[in-house]
């Protein structure tokens, strides 16, 4: 049994690579340009064209596909073998046998691996580093593989107190249940907040604000909202942290801030796009 299966099986880590392999089918076309706009948009980009682009944690491999479909040479990785072959199967589909694009299952925290990667123009990790169980460290690591005047375009759970502390409580219960009670408990835990969407849309006579929650999900993360809930849900390790800690953690390590999004996220990630002096 490899690490992530045997932590899975103790209760330790959600399986996002299940998730994720769920959602597969789902990305089509739309999906895809959302998530291209969205690497140029923070990146301050038109093209990545002779970029090379390291994609740490790449779940579905929907952003990773973005960057190769924006000209950059990809390198993916995921600690979670499901995510491995998520990436791989989309690969397959748009860019099959192309060497700019790479593969591995291997782990953020792996120093040796990690080095042994060269250094990228981008290094980009979404919603990822905080579920290591050592997001400082993680962090780090990713940080080394930045060249110099590279971009380093992270996202991280904002710390929002005793509401942070909570939901590590949920997420931990989460996993530790067995899998016939988590589908109950995830929707049981998701009532409140659904309940206080729905007489929103009631109080103010717009009834279709609730239902497109659902049925016009945003796409720009490439989820379902069912399936992100089940990953909102369920993911553990859980980490969070604040931009004033987050930048000045950069910033001692040789980083400048060059683009922030951070305004009203709630629970959600905070993100960053860092350039490496």
């Amino acid at each position: 049994m490899d690490i992530n299966a045997a932590e899975i099986a103790r209760g330790e880590r959600f399986q996002f690579g299940q998730n994720w392999s769920q959602f597969l089918t789902a990305i089509d076309e739309e999906r895809i340009k959302e998530a291209e706009k969205s690497l140029r948009d923070m990146l301050e980009v038109d093209s990545l064209a002779g970029k090379r682009f390291l994609d740490i944690g790449s779940g579905s491999g929907l952003f990773s596909l973005a960057a190769r479909r924006l000209g950059a040479q990809v390198h993916s990785f995921d600690f979670d073998p499901k995510s491995v072959f998520c990436t791989r199967e989309l690969k397959k589909t748009y860019f099959q046998n192309d060497e700019s694009w790479k593969i591995e299952e291997a782990s953020v925290l792996d120093q040796n691996f990690m080095k042994s990667l060269g250094q990228f123009d981008v290094v980009y990790s979404w919603g990822v580093l905080h579920h290591t169980g050592q997001m400082w460290s993680a962090i780090e690591n990713a940080q080394e593989r930045v060249a110099p005047g590279g971009k380093f375009f992270i996202a991280l759970y904002n710390d929002t107190g005793s509401q942070s502390a909570r939901w590590y409580w949920i997420k931990k219960t989460y996993n530790g249940l067995p899998g016939v009670l988590r589908t109950p408990f995830a929707i049981l835990v998701t009532i409140p907040g659904e309940l206080k969407l729905i007489c929103s849309s009631v109080l103010t006579l717009n009834p279709r604000r609730y239902t497109d929650s659902w049925t016009n999900y945003s796409r720009n993360r490439g989820m379902t909202k069912w399936r992100d809930i089940v990953d909102w849900v369920g993911g553990y390790p859980y980490e969070v942290s604040k931009p004033d800690d987050v930048f000045d953690f950069c910033r001692t390590r040789g980083f400048k801030l060059t683009k922030l999004k951070c305004g009203n996220v709630g629970l959600g990630c905070n993100e960053f796009v860092f350039e490496k002096n």
